[in-house]
């Protein structure tokens, strides 16, 4: 906590009045108040002296709170403070608001029927706060007499309608008067054409700060690099958003990441305009033409690779690279991660981050690879600081330790509730000794059924239908992901399978295990709708070894099942359908040795394919719709039947 009453409050009023005078263009045409304050390089006043201090608290009924006192007492008021208040109240202004803007009435009305005390509070501010604004620009700055801390401050609150925000609080008046300095600073930093630059004492202490907050960044140590960035950003000073929103996109905090000075750099071009129109594109109710506010400066050509960027991000088609022995590292850590293996494929990233080469004096780390949608799914918060905290572009540094693996390495986690509570049904396919890419060959129709580029769940069931034109209430072609399921494994899973018909299920088991084995779990013991089942078949050479089925309450089994896997075990007085889930789920998992990559299934993106149906075709006398979309076509003028409708469709 600052001891507010022994600040050095000349000092700093002196800087700051310096600071103003020499911003002011040569020339400019001011009032006399202001040439005069120019000219005496002091925006203040006369000090007020304790009688006159002692005047105003007796008159307003209250002792006023420390760190304005003293304030009071170096200068009894203040021209200029930030950029929006002309003229601040001393002695002689400071009077009690008592809704003489009628703004509690106003703030009152947006309150309902269940607001709380603190909500009304905060309404009746107008009412008892006491006004500092003399002159402004729309702007108020009221000190609440009720918001009191141990060392007896007020806190000050300044609101202006043209904001659409919310009074901010400043926890007391040197906070304040220090926050208007630091705007009065971003205001001048933005100089137009023909006005002097802005340089003073204070832009070259923070300027020196950035650059070493530059290096401390590739040094790994981003803390305290983000902590003087962001103090020197406050002040508006040229790079320090650039640098530090690198930062922060890598701890996952994207709102308000805009690159700023750095975006429009040609040299920095292909790693943070990946990320910006990335995010563009999340926000779909964006209109398209917002994206060119963050590339103001840019040129065509920049602007037009923004687009095109943004259309490739869109398609999920967006690549990233990057040169040298880490751009080799890229490749390597998508091939793992396109087939599941997301902690393999971060380590790879990260064994290779000491080697990467910046783009450029202001770039931190790698960035473009957050909009890829292979590797962007690698990136966690923790992850995102390890990355930070490992030295690179030449600098030296201690490595951090590794962060904890995402995938737990078995199956277990599939009984484990998810966020939204939908995954309470799901199935399998484990098969031994193939590659996922020959899973098509063993799940699907034909020899023509190719892998789907790598997509969410989402994404692929959104754009499956695209191209489907028949629909039946017979047939149950899974959508699954691809991928390696440990040493030796591959696997195909469904996260939201049809309604199981036991009657009509048919396991894919015999001929995804042609030549080699494989296991088939279907599980719905916590399915919202219907009794809970479960399966499990294993197949061998294409033929199945043993099965079971647990549904409506009764076991039906084929085969030699071995004593891990025993349904009696696990169904004999089933009382809790998810630990029964799990407790089977680890069997199958010390039985084939095989898991599920859990971050992998969840949050990224992977290859998927329709396979054959899981179900028989319906029997003589089994009733079943189908559904045949014609588009662009015209349909038969009597709004028959077409000729494709077989006869059994009902």
């Amino acid at each position: 906590m600052t001891d507010t009453t022994a600040f050095d409050w000349r000092s700093f009023l002196l800087r700051w009045s310096g600071e103003w005078a020499d911003s002011l263009p040569d020339g400019e045409a001011r009032g006399g108040d202001d040439e005069a304050a120019r000219q005496a390089r002091w925006l203040g006043f006369p000090p007020a002296s304790e009688e006159r201090i002692a005047a105003v608290e007796e008159r307003l009924g209250r002792r006023m709170p420390p760190s304005y006192r003293e304030f009071l007492k170096v200068s009894d008021g203040w021209r200029h403070a930030g950029g929006f208040v002309w003229l601040l109240a001393g002695t002689e202004d400071a009077h009690w608001h008592d809704n003489e803007s009628g703004l509690a009435d106003v703030f009152e009305e947006y309150l309902d029927e269940d607001a709380g005390p603190e909500e009304r509070r905060e309404a009746d501010l107008w009412r008892r706060g006491l006004q500092l604004d003399v002159e402004s620009d729309a702007t108020h700055v009221l000190m609440d007499p009720e918001d009191v801390d141990e060392d007896g401050e007020w806190a000050v609150y300044t609101w202006a309608s043209w904001r659409a925000a919310p009074p901010e609080r400043h926890a007391n008046f040197l906070e304040f008067m220090r926050d208007m300095h630091r705007e009065f600073h971003s205001l001048r930093a933005r100089r137009s054409d023909g006005e002097p630059v802005f340089a003073n004492d204070t832009t070259r202490k923070l300027d020196a700060q950035v650059e070493e907050a530059r290096l401390e960044a590739l040094r790994g140590d981003w803390e305290r690099a983000v902590k003087a960035l962001d103090e020197a950003k406050a002040y508006g000073r040229p790079r320090a958003a650039g640098l530090g929103d690198q930062v922060r996109r890598l701890l996952g905090q994207t709102p308000r990441v805009y690159f700023d000075g750095l975006v429009t750099d040609p040299r920095y071009a292909r790693e943070l305009l990946p990320p910006l129109v990335a995010e563009h594109a999340a926000h779909s109710y964006r209109d398209d033409s917002t994206l060119t506010f963050h590339l103001r400066g840019a040129d065509d050509d920049l602007v037009a690779l923004a687009y095109a960027t943004l259309d490739q991000v869109r398609s999920g088609t967006y690549r990233y690279t990057a040169a040298g022995p880490f751009g080799e590292a890229v490749e390597r850590a998508r091939e793992l991660a396109r087939w599941g293996d997301t902690d393999g494929a971060w380590r790879t990233l990260m064994n290779a981050v000491p080697l990467w080469e910046p783009l450029g004096p202001d770039h931190l780390a790698p960035l473009g690879w957050v909009a890829d949608p292979v590797l962007g799914p690698l990136l966690t918060p923790e992850r995102g600081r390890e990355l930070l905290s490992t030295p690179r572009g030449g600098q030296a540094g201690g490595t951090p330790g590794p962060t904890a693996g995402l995938d737990p390495g078995d199956l277990a986690w599939l009984a484990e509730p998810d966020p939204g509570g939908h995954r309470t049904s799901y199935r399998f396919v484990l098969v031994e000794g193939v590659e996922p890419e020959e899973l098509p060959g063993r799940l699907a129709d034909g020899d023509g059924t190719v892998l789907n580029e790598p997509m969410t769940f989402w994404e692929a069931r959104r754009r499956s239908p695209h191209h489907q034109r028949e629909f039946s209430s017979y047939d149950d072609r899974a959508l699954m992901a691809v991928g390696r399921a440990g040493t030796g494994w591959s696997f195909a899973f469904d996260g939201d399978p049809a309604p199981f018909d036991r009657r009509r299920f048919v396991s894919p088991a015999a001929a995804a295990g042609a030549g080699t084995r494989a296991v088939v779990v279907w599980s719905g013991l916590r399915t919202w709708h219907g009794e809970p089942f479960f399966h499990l078949s294993v197949a061998e050479d294409g033929a199945e070894q043993y099965a079971f089925t647990y549904a409506d309450g009764e076991i039906r089994q084929s085969g030699e099942i071995p004593r891990a896997l025993d349904p009696s075990r696990f169904f004999g007085d089933m009382k809790d359908g998810a630990e029964a889930e799990r407790s089977l789920l680890e069997a199958v998992t010390g039985q084939f040795g095989a898991h599920l990559p859990r971050h992998a299934i969840v949050n990224g993106r992977l290859h998927t394919f329709a396979t054959r149906s899981w179900t028989r075709p319906p029997r003589d006398g089994e009733t079943y719709t189908v559904i045949r979309m014609h588009r662009g076509g015209p349909l038969p003028a009597d709004g028959g039947r077409t000729e494709d409708e077989g006869p059994g469709s009902g």
